[in-house]
């Protein structure tokens, strides 16, 4: 058969599966074969924790495509359980094995496509290779941990992410008792500590119990169960142990072959995803791509990503000229634990830090749809901006609802440039049930914009300094039914005006509420009162306690 024009894909799932589609609507001739190790070609990974807690009931509704699915729709020639073994670039053949009966042979290409993947870490820790020490990667791990588990048993999470949080719990789903251990003094590395405190409390209303700060040393197997022993002494028994500690590119075969690999192992592409061989491409969880908001190189682990890399992939092979690069990768990304969503579009404050950019934040609290409408649910909003240009860097959210929407608007606008300025002025989709006149995104752009110009300044830590006076703008029903961890004066914003001889004007004030909208309308009005004042940002809810209310709960 000929072979002036065929691409080979190594890979399927995502970018693989992305690239042979697109490949096939821009070439009915072209020859494409696409090679996997595993027995499934195109399957819904992240929907796999949802099968274990049975969310998702169907597991054929995971299995998205399959070799006979995808030669009927695309005529692709898909080959399971066949392994690459060896890239010959100079031959431009590639070395496959055939895993049934161990039978080799060589592929030649015009065109390759490397889209491996990722595989979960599993360090070299004692007792890590017990049959109860669990990954979850593919539909047979989620398979193996289906089986292994039954209501009433003990599972210990290792790790806080995205995986972490999504097998936590399911697994209560399911009726197990969860510990979950994370090395990071929080949960959800990938947020900001604050914007993560919601979601935590949600995991342990539905007594999961949270380690942090602490990380797994061994695994002591015993007949019955497994004893985790932690860093710091600390030991949890278990029946069985779930890994999310992370993933690790794999990139032993682009090694082998002499491609450019990043840092941390990562095959280095161009904005077409071309290798440091122009005849191979990469995509997906494997490669190092540009940080789409400060030029540097990243990775992002996701099926997003992963998706468009494989489509520019193939724009590329087939349209050359007319193809449009990849653009880059915000990271934006979202986890729910029962009620509660969190989730980050572009840079944190930690990240930045790290980086050494400049950069200035705020955090708001408001509801996700009008307060009057029924059913209105309280969320926390963070944006980062460049404080000499305004251009927005990064955003968070956490709440009950709404959450998707915010960071799906923050994406756009951090895409588009916008500035603080800009989110003030965002014309967003209201009516009562839906939003509010003012979003919490313009309110984020006001208050951004209000302390650019200087007309509050903002602190997120309750001082010890004796010499503030920390003034509590909430009625006082309020106050005291869900008091500040402080020595505060509390005197309600309406009355404030009325008792400012109760504050000594030669010491200086910092303005508190639950939100941090009337701590900021009570430091403008001291500020014109000739007072030394800062706002607490974000208020109580965002510093102190993600369930403070804005007022008194409804009997």
């Amino acid at each position: 058969m000929s072979t002036s024009n065929r691409l080979l894909i190594i890979g399927g799932v995502a970018a693989g599966a992305s690239c042979a589609a697109r490949a096939r609507r821009l070439d009915e001739h072209a020859e494409i074969i696409m090679i996997e190790r595993g027995p499934d070609v195109s399957f819904a990974n992240c929907g796999l924790p949802y099968y274990v807690g049975g969310e998702i009931c169907d597991r054929t509704a995971l299995a998205v495509q399959t070799p006979a699915s995808l030669k009927s729709l695309l005529k692709l020639d898909v080959r399971t359980g066949c392994e690459a073994v060896k890239i010959d670039r100079a031959g431009k053949r590639v070395e496959v094995k055939y895993l049934a009966d161990g039978r080799s042979e060589w592929i030649s290409y015009d065109k390759l496509m490397l889209a491996p993947g990722a595989s979960p870490l599993r360090p070299a820790l004692p007792g890590i290779d017990d049959h109860r020490v669990f990954t979850l990667r593919n539909l047979q791990d989620m398979d193996r941990i289906v089986s292994a588990t039954d209501e009433g048993m003990r599972a210990v999470v290792i790790g806080a992410g995205f995986i972490g949080i999504e097998m936590a719990e399911q697994l209560r789903h399911k009726g197990l008792s969860v510990e979950l251990v994370e090395l990071q003094t929080q949960i959800f590395p990938q947020l900001d500590a604050p914007m993560t405190a919601l979601l935590e409390s949600e995991l342990r209303r539905h007594n999961i119990g949270i380690t942090l700060g602490d990380g797994v040393a061994r695994f002591e197997p015993k007949e019955s169960h497994l004893r985790c022993h932690l860093n710091s002494g600390k030991v949890l028994d278990a029946d069985l142990v779930i890994l999310s500690i992370g993933v690790k590119p794999d990139t032993e075969l682009a090694h082998d072959a002499g491609l450019e690999l990043g840092p941390r192992g990562h095959i280095v592409v161009n904005d077409f995803m071309q290798t440091s061989d122009p005849s191979i491409y990469a995509a997906g969880d494997a490669v190092q791509t540009r940080d789409r908001v400060i030029d540097s190189p990243v990775n992002v682990p996701m099926g997003g990503p992963a998706n468009r890399q494989g489509r520019v992939a193939a724009d590329h092979i087939f349209m050359a000229d007319k193809a449009r690069p990849y653009p880059g990768s915000l990271g934006t990304a979202i986890v729910r634990g029962f009620e509660v969503a969190a989730g980050i579009t572009g840079w944190s404050e930690k990240r930045l830090q790290a980086a050494g950019k400049p950069y200035a934040t705020v955090t708001v609290n408001d509801q996700h749809h009008a307060g009057y409408y029924p059913g209105a649910k309280p969320l926390s909003f963070k944006i980062l901006w460049e404080p000499d240009s305004g251009r927005v860097l990064g955003a968070q959210a956490t709440g009950f609802e709404g959450i998707d929407k915010r960071l799906d608007v923050m994406a756009t606008a951090i895409l588009g440039g916008m500035t603080i300025d800009d989110l003030c002025h965002l014309e967003l989709a209201y009516a009562p049930p839906f939003g509010s006149a003012k979003d919490v995104i313009n309110l984020a752009g006001f208050t951004a914009c209000n302390r650019r110009d200087g007309l509050v300044r903002h602190i997120t830590e309750l001082p010890t300094d004796p010499q503030v006076q920390i003034v509590d703008v909430r009625p006082q029903p309020l106050a005291e039914a869900f008091p500040a961890p402080a020595n505060v004066i509390n005197i309600p914003f309406p009355t404030l005006r009325a008792n400012l001889a109760k504050l000594d004007r030669t010491r200086p004030v910092l303005t508190v509420c639950a939100f941090g909208k009337m701590s900021y309308f009570a430091a403008r009005l001291l500020i014109q009162e000739g007072f030394d004042v800062k706002s607490f940002s974000g208020g109580l809810k965002a510093n102190v306690d993600p369930r403070s209310p804005a007022k008194m709960p409804t009997p």
